[in-house]
């Protein structure tokens, strides 16, 4: 059979002569058996090289030696042979680097049915078709994550919870997907976290976990909007089905909440060929929308990247290990026998069979005979050549599809080598491997490409318990021990693999002792090889991603010897099911098209996508009907005459007498004009009854991710912190539109929800003109300590009676958002509040303190305490009489500003000194100041009251008659903070500012006697002006007459 001249003119002579002398066969050192070989097989580039050697010597023999370099002496030349092996070496080099990019891809082929196809369609695209790889932007492969605990392990911390995680799993199927994150999840509890579970629909594998992590919630997606992300330090979502969850931590308040999302399933992947062919962009910007939310996409191999290249955003981080190889392999020896495979393909029960696979040569358009003489050729001129009686050692080939012309270049090679037709076949990629793996007897790995993860195959004959026989590798050597696990050959000396066969098949061409012995080990490493590793990257990750507060336990670290193996005791009953009982590819497909959410997702928004589309092509029928300039120009002379003519009937109206009709008559007129009113109609129900109320509760939120958390009704209004994510349709109040320091996002993430407190507080008998004012963070409803409807009637029914008391009314106590015992009674105020602040929350607040009322260093700054064990109020959820609310918000703004101060004085700190955290430094002030009004409270005398959110039930804390001689009155006397108050405004009034960023002035009203006798001057100079005008009008009219105006002149 003759090649391709194509094909064969790539091969050098040279190329030739290397095989013939690796080959060790006589045959092949005779120079003119070579010559005569070569040309049968090469015919074309045995003429073209004849052909440049006889233009090379007809060139030299007229002198063209010295001509050739001529003039030309600093340049590089190349010619006749020469020319010929520098394209050669060229076109192996680039053979060569384009499997380098994909030499993970082989080992993902290998995984189960429905993947296979996909990863052939992506290898035909980017590497057979000409298609050009797309270069991935991954993280950074070194995370420094320990390297910072261990720097935080070293400080003094008092945590008094440990880290609080949220795992979203899109299913809870028993498969080698939940096999890895129950192992993960299982060995990061032992390393101090805490997990939540939730799950999107339930499966055979919830009682699993729930023995792991207590009761699993199955949540429906549209309710993932109502759980409260920012109680957690992070959230772990597993598989695409739980995009709802990604979803909604899309929008604030919920944005720095990290998010790590680990992808192990093709299934999108696959859509995203079919959407880029189909010129669906809208649907692959979606995901790419999604996919950016995450702050890390975990894969588990390094070929799903290049799957999902088309929607990657800088965040794909690879963590090797799975056990999806061992559990398939395990999976498919329940169900099939090696004698029936063996069978199935007219193989002899006695034939040795040697599977040949994973060089990246087999996977391009070279010459099939040079790469297998090249690497193999003494292997197979020694075994697969012997004839006598018994059995043979027969090769199998994996490689390429079984459609391509692989066979027939096997052929040609067996030709060559005289070895029988039959010794030698091919199998593609698109075949059974785990068949043709069972089948094997040896596995001979022949890709000499460092890979970055454990070859996917070996890892599944290993698990059949075949020997294998791979190359010097890095990642191979890492977990095989030469002799033990495998044989290990040296790719630099291709004999080496003569010695590794030698100690596996003996003289009777059958497995040898040591054959077996490997194998059985070898099985034993696969089952659990890559458990270990797995796991410390999950763990590394973690500690990398999140951010612990300071309050917050932090991490062991892990240690290998910890866990060496995967759960498998949980999964054995699954793996044993018979083949009747598992899934097949056109079920399982079937399935997720009907189940999955990238299904679902696509038919809806293909369906708003042909609505679009509809809509344009309407608009597109409009706009031919569209007027043209002559028409508009006659439009508006027509409006110009009627307007004339409306304004001309207006004023003759006005003229004359009339008879204004009866009161009904005025009175409806009057109604129809009320309800043609915007703003009428726009008030919600809560607003039409919060009139006539004695009370308001304003909750304070950030987002449209808080919406869900919010009421309705009359006793509550939202108040926002940011413009955009005002609430339309319940007449919200923007707390940025009323105090515009919160347009700074420094002041509002440092103040948090007091800044609305603020933003209420400044000219307050705009909005709030109401004997009793309330308010609660959103966090309250999240965390399911808001009021409930019998504690709100409760309350309004005291409130009612109670119209006058000094008196604060709190229902969110203090050890409840900190998670702290309820009956520790060795905890104090001030001790919680050191827990929340870093530890430094008495030292900010006594050096505030001081500042804010000027005192020496010889007086004790820090208001006492008391250590009664009650409760202490926290979220901002209170209620108290607005006079009240007025006197707190005065005191407030002046110790914020004082503790600013104290926080842009670069000689204290250079930093936020109460927090470890980035997300503690960002909202330094918010801590401290949520827990500021129980020093007020408790200081000037006010009531305690705690009301039960659930029961309503009203209990006195820390009793008046109990504060004597504790209290510090004096400082919090309202006399004290007026004149300190208008002190600041005089100041503030004059110019005369105490820094460039004085915060005080910004916080609200700045008002002092000299504003309120300026605007009085103001006011009488106003109105003298007024009076002179209007007598100076009135002289006029009586030297000069009124004087009418013309009809129908404006």
């Amino acid at each position: 059979m003759v090649r391709s001249p194509d094909k064969a003119a790539s091969l050098p002579a040279a190329a030739a002569d290397d095989a013939a002398a690796l080959t060790g066969d006589p045959g092949f050192r005779s120079n003119n058996h070579e010559r005569s070989l070569f040309k049968r097989t090469h015919p074309h580039l045995e003429s073209n090289a004849d052909r440049s050697k006889s233009a090379d010597r007809g060139g030299h023999s007229r002198g063209g030696g010295r001509g050739l370099y001529h003039g030309r002496r600093k340049g590089f030349q190349l010619k006749g042979r020469s020319m010929v092996y520098f394209c050669v070496l060229l076109a192996l080099f680039g053979f060569a680097l384009a499997p380098m990019v994909l030499q993970s891809t082989i080992g993902r082929v290998l995984r189960q049915g429905r993947s296979e196809r996909g990863i052939a369609r992506w290898l035909r695209e980017h590497n057979g078709g000409g298609g050009s790889v797309r270069p991935l932007r991954f993280v950074m492969r070194e995370l420094d994550g320990a390297g910072r605990l261990d720097r935080l392990r070293m400080e003094a911390r008092v945590a008094v919870r440990p880290p609080r995680l949220a795992l979203v799993l899109g299913n809870m199927r028993k498969n080698p997907e939940s096999l890895l994150l129950f192992t993960v999840v299982k060995n990061l509890q032992l390393l101090g976290y805490m997990f939540k579970f939730y799950a999107v629909e339930d499966g055979n594998a919830r009682t699993m976990w729930e023995q792991l992590g207590g009761q699993m919630l199955i949540i429906n997606p549209e309710r993932f909007n109502h759980i409260d992300w920012s109680i957690y330090e992070g959230v772990i979502a597993h598989s695409i089905e739980a995009k709802a969850a990604v979803s909604s931590l899309v929008q604030e308040p919920f944005c720095p909440v990290p998010l790590i999302w680990i992808i192990q399933e093709d299934v999108l992947a696959n859509r995203l060929t079919y959407y880029n062919e189909m010129g669906w962009r809208h649907l692959i910007s979606h995901w790419q929308s999604a996919f950016s939310r995450a702050d890390i996409i975990v894969f588990s191999d390094y070929s799903l990247p290049m799957l999902y290249s088309v929607v990657d955003t800088g965040n794909f981080f690879v963590i090797p290990g799975s056990p999806v190889d061992v559990w398939a392999a395990e999976s498919y020896a329940q169900t099939h026998s090696k004698y029936n495979m063996r069978k199935s393909s007219a193989y002899g029960s006695d034939d040795l069979l040697v599977l040949v696979a994973g060089s990246s040569l087999f996977f391009n358009e070279i010459l099939w005979d040079y790469a297998v003489v090249r690497t193999i050729g003494p292997l197979l001129v020694k075994y697969a050549n012997k004839k006598d009686g018994g059995g043979s050692v027969k090769f199998i080939f994996f490689c390429r599809n079984s459609s391509d012309d692989c066979g027939n270049d096997l052929q040609e090679v067996a030709a060559h080598l005289r070895l029988s037709p039959d010794s030698m076949r091919h199998y593609g990629l698109n075949s059974d491997v785990n068949g043709v793996l069972l089948m094997s007897d040896i596995v001979l790995y022949a890709s000499f490409q460092d890979e970055q993860g454990f070859p996917s195959l070996l890892a599944r004959a290993m698990t059949f318990g075949i020997p294998i026989v791979a190359p010097n590798l890095p990642m191979i050597k890492k977990y095989v021990v030469d002799g033990v696990h495998g044989m290990i050959y040296d790719k630099q000396n291709r004999d080496d693999i003569l010695r590794a066969f030698s100690l596996l098949v003996s003289r009777d061409r059958i497995l040898s002792k040591s054959a077996v012995a490997v194998g059985s080990t070898g099985k034993r490493l696969a089952m659990n090889m890559l458990a270990s590793e797995c796991i410390k990257g999950y763990a590394n990750l973690l500690e990398y991603v999140l951010d612990f507060p300071s309050y917050v336990s932090l991490p062991r670290s892990f240690s290998p010897i910890q866990q060496q193996s995967w759960e498998w005791n949980f999964f054995r009953e699954k793996m044993a099911q018979r083949n009747g009982d598992i899934i097949g590819d056109d079920e399982y497909n079937a399935e997720t098209k009907r189940t999955s959410v990238v299904y679902s997702l696509e038919n809806d928004l293909n369906s708003i996508q042909d609505s679009s589309i509809l809509s344009d092509s309407m608009g597109r029928n409009i706009e031919q009907e569209i007027f043209t300039t002559e028409d508009w120009e006659v439009l508006k002379e027509v409006e110009k005459l009627e307007e004339m003519e409306r304004l001309e009937v207006h004023q003759l109206e006005d003229r004359m007498d009339k008879d204004p009709g009866n009161w009904d008559e005025i009175y409806r007129n009057a109604r129809k004009s009320e309800k043609l009113k915007f703003e009428a109609n726009e008030r919600d129900d809560g607003e039409l009854e919060r009139t006539g109320q004695p009370i308001c509760i304003y909750e304070i939120y950030y987002g449209a991710g808080a919406w869900p958390f919010l009421h309705h009704g009359s006793l509550y209004r939202g108040l926002s912190l940011s413009t955009r994510s005002t609430r339309l349709s319940s007449n919200d109040i923007d707390a940025v539109a009323r105090l515009p320091l919160l347009s700074d996002f420094r002041y509002r993430d440092l103040l948090c929800e007091i800044g609305g407190m603020f933003a209420i507080a400044n000219e307050v008998d705009e909005i709030h003109k109401k004997p009793w004012i309330g308010f609660q963070s959103w966090r309250a409803s999240g965390r399911k300590v808001s009021l409930s409807v019998k504690a709100e009637g409760i309350l309004e029914k005291i409130i009612e009676r109670e119209a006058r008391g000094d008196v604060m009314y709190f229902w969110t106590c203090l050890e409840t958002d900190t998670g702290l015992s309820t009956n520790n009674e060795l905890l104090t105020y001030w001790s919680q509040c050191d827990i929340l602040n870093g530890g430094q929350c008495r030292n900010a607040f006594e050096i505030a303190f001081r500042h804010m009322y000027g005192l020496p260093s010889s007086v004790d700054a820090l208001p006492p305490m008391p250590e009664d064990g009650g409760h202490w109020s926290a979220l901002h959820s209170w209620v108290m009489p607005t006079p009240s609310f007025l006197e707190f918000v005065m005191f407030a703004r002046m110790f914020a500003d004082s503790l600013n101060t104290l926080h842009g004085n670069t000689n204290i700190t250079t930093g936020c000194m109460l927090g470890f955290s980035q997300l503690e430094r960002k909202h330094c002030y918010c801590r401290l100041l949520e827990l500021l009004v129980n020093v007020w409270a408790y200081h000037s005398a006010r009531r305690m009251v705690y009301i039960d959110p659930r029961t309503g039930l009203f209990e006195e804390q820390h009793p008046v008659d109990r504060r004597k001689g504790i209290m510090w009155v004096k400082y919090f006397n309202f006399t004290l903070l007026k004149s300190m108050d208008e002190d600041l405004a005089e100041a503030a009034d004059d110019g005369d500012f105490q820094s460039d960023t004085w915060l005080w002035p910004l916080t609200g009203e700045v008002h002092w006697q000299g504003i309120y006798e300026r605007e009085r001057e103001q006011r009488y100079r106003n109105k003298m002006d007024k009076k002179k005008k209007t007598k100076e009008k009135l002289l006029e009219r009586m030297k000069y007459g009124y004087k009418q105006k013309s009809l129908g002149r404006k």
